[in-house]
């Protein structure tokens, strides 16, 4: 404990440092911004812009995962320069800052020719430091009908517009132009851009939304800082100057020791965890080989109730997907649910975790990765534009049946129950042949293969999915059937391609899925539903309905087991009742109200 310890030390020091140092008008030699680390001159944070030339936001927010941004202007061939955040990826030694352009990033990956509209400013040089792009190339946009004379190492590239064309060198290796071509690309706007590998015919494979910016120091500014004396910044009159940093050797005990104190109890209580269950089949990595391993958190998949998702790659050339856990005032709960029930379980149909990173207050966990992402990307309308394709009702039925088999895994496979408590499209993760694993397991319950009922303190779950009993007793104990009562939620947003509440089937009102949904079944009349091709797709999707349907049941006891569920599944249709009305049907009649998305 003693090195978390001294870390945490380290870090309460460098954030008091920076308040001191404010109030006295001086410049610590380096400062804390989350996970970029120290940073030194010529970078600084907002609060203390004064101490470096290029500041950095968002180092004072107390999340250390949270994002921090460079600001710059830029301008296009539209408009006047404006100022833009850029998130800033890494901070490298001596004077590189790395950022990346999302806006950007889209147009490359659409091909979209605004990709060779905008343009940034990099700062104006100062009597202490110059700077550059680390590596880039000119762009030409010159009207379509300028026949420029060019060298042999230029390409022409056409296909944007009838108006005009793009002209470009080598990345590799750009030179000052002759005077010949300079005169004959005049009448061409010039915008410089980030490169990697090399040119070819085509633009969109070689430029990136990466940027490499590096910060010149003068011989003068360099001495300086090789002296040890502190900063070498401008004087009001914008004369160099180097003044002398006074480290102020104070820490507030009062201010630091219970937020310290706090966390140490978490690490000491996830340390006896993880020793306690040393024998788990998982890696246990450090914090500097997770960034490593997701190239330091520079490609994000998306964001879950208790982290963000990177892609990772491991050194025998695997994709991982890393779950960086949000540092948050919790007793690191998450974290042991997540290595717990995982690190036990043996199924095509959950999701494996590969390790887990435990280093103070940073946590993060290491699966297997999931080519096609999450269940939800393919089922909402609303996604269509994301995807390629909506899966066909096939399909769909599979992944309700796998889907059925890894939670009857978990309740009943394994030699300890697990019960999940989270069941919804977006924790339901699709391989590159889509079959589906279940993923997050940050609020799952572990219980004994004996125990009928679980206690549990609260509510917990995702609004829309959580079975009545978990937020109230009153309508039974929470038990196995509470997931059993998401996956139902879950098979009937599946079944109808959006959220449990529907709009447009009348101008005037707003719909409850399962509501609608049974009334059409109980009348016996067409489900009515878009994608349905044939008589096999209608006779799956009215089985895979009156499933759901058996699962949402509002009384536990009325609700089939997962393994029941299983059995009509792969039963004929013609051979399923169909159930008793939900009581908790509309969410205009329920009493349950939710103030946010998650319990």
């Amino acid at each position: 404990m003693a090195p978390l310890v001294f870390k945490s030390l380290i870090i309460y020091f460098s954030q008091l440092l920076l308040l001191v140092s404010a109030e006295n008008g001086e410049c610590p030699r380096s400062f804390q911004c989350g996970f970029l680390g120290q940073i030194r001159f010529p970078f600084t944070t907002t609060q203390q812009q004064h101490c470096g030339l290029l500041p950095i936001h968002g180092c004072e927010n107390h999340d250390p995962m949270a994002p921090k941004t460079l600001q710059l202007n830029t301008s296009t061939s539209t408009s006047t320069s404006t100022s833009t955040s850029y998130p800033v990826l890494k901070v490298e030694v001596p004077h590189t800052i790395f950022i990346t352009d999302v806006e950007h990033e889209k147009h490359l990956l659409n091909r979209s020719c605004n990709a060779f509209s905008k343009n940034f400013s990099l700062p104006h040089p100062s009597p202490s430091a110059s700077f550059r792009h680390k590596y880039s190339i000119t762009i030409f946009r010159c009207p379509h009908s300028l026949k420029p004379t060019l060298p042999k190492y230029f390409h022409k590239y056409s296909n944007c517009s009838s108006e005009y064309d793009i002209y470009y060198g080598r990345p590799e290796a750009e030179t000052p132009l002759d005077l010949k071509v300079e005169k004959s690309l005049a009448p061409c706007s010039t915008i410089q851009l980030a490169v990697e590998g090399v040119s070819g015919d085509d633009p969109f494979q070689f430029l990136t939304s990466s940027i490499d910016i590096e910060v010149e120091l003068s011989d003068e500014c360099e001495r300086c800082l090789g002296d040890g004396k502190g900063q070498c910044l401008p004087d009001g009159k914008g004369n160099f100057y180097c003044p002398t940093a006074v480290l102020l050797l104070a820490f507030l005990v009062k201010i630091c020791y219970p937020r310290w104190k706090n966390q140490s109890s978490i690490n000491q209580r996830i340390e006896v965890f993880l020793k306690k269950h040393g024998t788990l089949q998982t890696k246990r990595y450090g914090y500097s080989e997770i960034k490593k391993v997701t190239n330091c958190l520079r490609n994000k998949l998306g964001q879950e109730g208790f982290g963000c998702v990177y892609k990772g790659k491991l050194q025998d050339g695997r994709y991982v997907a890393v779950k960086i856990l949000n540092e948050s005032e919790d007793d690191g709960e998450e974290f042991i649910n997540e290595v717990a029930s995982i690190s036990r379980t043996s199924h095509i149909n959950i999701v494996t975790l590969l390790g887990f990173c435990c280093e103070g207050s940073r946590r993060a966990l290491v699966y297997e990765f999931m080519p096609n992402g999450s269940l939800e990307k393919f089922i909402f309308e609303e996604n269509a534009q994301m995807t390629d394709h909506r899966l066909d009702y096939q399909l769909l039925y599979q992944i309700v049946l796998c889907v059925a088999r890894g939670l009857e895994y978990l309740h009943k496979g394994c030699n300890i129950k697990i019960l999940h408590f989270d069941i919804k499209p977006h924790n339901i993760l699709l391989d590159e042949n889509f079959n589906p694993k279940i993923s997050d397991f940050g609020l799952a319950k572990i219980c004994t293969r004996k125990e009928s009922m679980v206690s549990i303190y609260g509510a917990r779950g995702t609004a829309g999915y959580i079975a009545p009993e978990v937020f109230s007793r009153n309508f039974g104990v929470v038990s196995h059937k509470s997931d059993v009562y998401s996956y139902g939620m879950m098979v009937l947003e599946m079944i109808g391609g959006r959220k449990n509440t529907m709009t447009g089937l009348d101008p005037s009102s707003e719909i409850y899925f399962p509501d609608w949904i049974y009334n059409r079944l109980e009348s016996n009349q067409e489900l009515g539903l878009q994608h349905i091709r044939n008589t096999s797709d209608e006779k799956m999707v009215r089985k895979m309905t009156i499933v759901g349907l058996w699962c949402i049941q509002t009384h536990p006891s009325s609700r089939p087991a997962i393994s029941k569920v299983l059995e009509m599944l792969e039963s004929k249709v013609e051979l399923l009742q169909i159930p008793p009305k939900p009581f908790l049907c509309s969410p205009s009649t329920s009493p349950i109200h939710f103030s946010s998305e998650t319990s």
